[in-house]
């Protein structure tokens, strides 16, 4: 899953006005960090909201499990009108109206699943918090993805705009050049359509851009009316050219909290006590059992209060059940629980290697875009220099249009490579900080 949302992230890069707060929502910030968009996340995604429901409901069954140590009661009564038309002889029959009422009370005694059942239920009432936690520490991966693409697209765009800059001084100057007879028509036509191509990768860089803060936004599920106004912290190389945790430290530090694996390790507990219940059905029941009743009859002599006086009977009981044969029933049961704990075991292993794969991907990917980076920023400042001595020439009639604005080119491209290849090692760095347990953040 993280590797997913990396790819999408590492995808985008390479591809490439106040807020006006609500009266209704005063948690709107007027300026969005990084936190305030976890924050946010927090309390209103659907699919957090979603998961602490499903917690609460793990908790209606532990509780429910745990009830059914205790005795249960219940009240009931029959009423019954009957009909005899030929009860001694008489010509017009009978009729009799019975009526009956009893409290009665159950208790389970021995049941060798049911405290298995209530172990079985915490357990699952802690994987649906590690699923939450799974939910939130996605969801915080995606923002932070997000918001790192916002911060790609906003230097795009101030690049692109230094070029535009660039591109109409040169025309500028060119126009004098022609005016003085010291360049063609045909430079001047080049360095116009340059000028021009250059506008329109502005243009595309900021809605690019506007793209990645409506993905944001969407994200965060906010409403259409609210804008958001995202604080653009520096991302210098001080962030970029830390030095790369042990792989094994942090895929150790990674298997003790990463909700998946605890998730799993709570399975395999689960699975053992299916077995333990699975075998209980070997096992007798023992149950108590007492009521206490009466009833009255209109063909009885005496009042309602004299029969149900003389009807008054109590019972107590105990009930044990011993299970001889259950046509292999319990065999099987004992049997599927066994197999489903081995499936747990696999499951289990196949979730820590995946693991290990995400962290030594996300190591080599940041230690790879730290060399990138480290490369693409000498070829940064050979282009610039190389682009200002072309430039220079060109006025001085030394270099012609097409050897200039391919110095500008290589300039303008060694920027772009620098800048993905910056984004590129601080996404995986963070990913890594993920994996170590530390909180993600861009300061």
């Amino acid at each position: 899953m993280k590797n997913l949302i990396l790819s999408v992230g590492i995808l985008t890069l390479c591809c490439c006005i106040p807020l006006q707060a609500q009266e209704s929502d005063k948690s709107m910030p007027e300026v969005w960090t990084l936190q305030d968009c976890f924050d946010y996340a927090h309390d209103h995604s659907i699919t957090l909201q979603q998961n602490r429901l499903s917690i609460e409901e793990s908790t209606v069954n532990t509780k429910e499990a745990k009830a059914q140590l205790f005795p249960s009661f219940d009240f009931s009564t029959s009423h019954n009108y009957g009909n005899y038309p030929f009860a001694d002889g008489s010509q017009g029959g009978k009729n009799v109206y019975t009526g009956t009422y009893g409290l009665n009370a159950s208790w389970t005694l021995f049941d060798g699943k049911r405290r298995n059942t209530i172990k079985a239920n915490q357990l699952q009432e802690q994987q649906q918090q590690y699923a939450f936690k799974e939910s939130l520490d996605n969801l915080q991966i995606e923002i932070l993805t997000d918001y790192l693409q916002i911060l790609y697209a906003e230097e795009a765009v101030n690049i692109c705009q230094q070029t535009v800059e660039v591109s109409q001084r040169q025309v500028e100057r060119s126009r004098e050049l022609l005016a003085a007879g010291s360049i063609s028509k045909s430079d001047l036509a080049q360095l116009e359509a340059q000028y021009s191509n250059d506008k329109y990768q502005l243009v595309s860089a900021q809605a690019n851009r506007d793209q990645l803060r409506l993905n944001l936004k969407q994200l965060l599920e906010l409403d259409i009316d609210v804008e958001m106004n995202l604080a653009l912290p520096p991302i210098d190389e001080s962030k970029v050219l830390v030095p790369l945790p042990d792989k094994s430290t942090v895929y150790a530090i990674a298997l003790g909290f990463i909700p998946s694996i605890q998730s799993g390790k709570l399975e395999l507990e689960v699975a053992e006590l299916n077995i333990a219940n699975a075998k209980a059905g070997y096992y007798p029941n023992l149950s108590l059992n007492a009521g206490i009743g009466s009833g009255h009859n209109t063909d009885n002599n005496g009042g309602l209060g004299t029969q149900l006086k003389q009807g008054l009977n109590e019972s107590i009981g105990l009930t044990l059940s011993i299970p001889i044969y259950s046509r292999r029933a319990n065999k099987s049961a004992v049997e599927r629980a066994k197999i489903q704990q081995k499936i747990s075991e696999l499951d289990l292993q196949n979730q820590e290697k995946a693991l290990l794969n995400e962290i030594e991907s996300a190591w080599l990917d940041a230690s790879s875009a730290q060399s990138q980076y480290l490369a693409a920023r000498e070829q940064l400042n050979a282009t610039q220099t190389s682009y200002e001595l072309t430039e220079e020439q060109f006025y001085l009639g030394m270099k012609n249009t097409v050897e200039m604005l391919t110095a500008k080119n290589n300039w303008l491209s060694a920027q772009q490579e620098e800048l993905q290849a910056r984004f590129m090692a601080l996404l995986n760095l963070k990913l890594l900080d993920y994996y170590e347990n530390k909180p993600l953040t861009l300061d």
